[in-house]
C-alpha cells in the first residue's frame, strides 16, 4: 500500500517560517505588523501562528496583555491566569 503526502502539509517551508523577527517585525510606529509581502503567502496564517508559539511569541503575547492590562480591557484576574499558562508554555520550550 502507498501512501501518499499529505497536501495541506508542505514539506518544503521557506527559511522565514515561524520565525517571529521575519513574519512580525516591529515597525516604524514601534507595534509590531506582517511585511507586505507575508500577504502573497499562501502559508501566512500557519506561520503566524507558528512564529507566536514560539518563546519570543509567547513573550509578545505577555506584551499585548500588559498593554491590554493598561487600557482596562483585560481583567485583572484573565490576564493573570493567561500570564501563568504563558510563562509555563515558556519554561517547557
Amino acid at each position: 500500500m502507498k501512501i501518499e503526502p499529505n497536501p495541506t502539509m508542505n514539506v518544503d517551508k521557506k527559511d522565514c517560517f515561524g520565525v517571529l523577527q521575519m513574519v512580525f517585525p516591529i515597525g516604524e510606529s514601534g507595534l509590531r505588523e506582517s511585511p507586505p509581502r507575508c500577504f502573497q503567502c499562501s502559508e501566512r496564517t500557519a506561520c503566524l501562528r507558528a512564529a507566536l508559539k514560539t518563546k519570543e511569541g509567547l513573550t509578545v503575547k505577555g506584551e499585548v496583555l500588559d498593554r491590554a492590562a493598561a487600557s482596562g480591557m483585560v481583567g485583572r484576574f484573565k490576564r493573570w491566569s493567561r500570564k501563568k499558562e504563558m510563562s509555563r508554555l515558556m519554561k517547557e520550550k
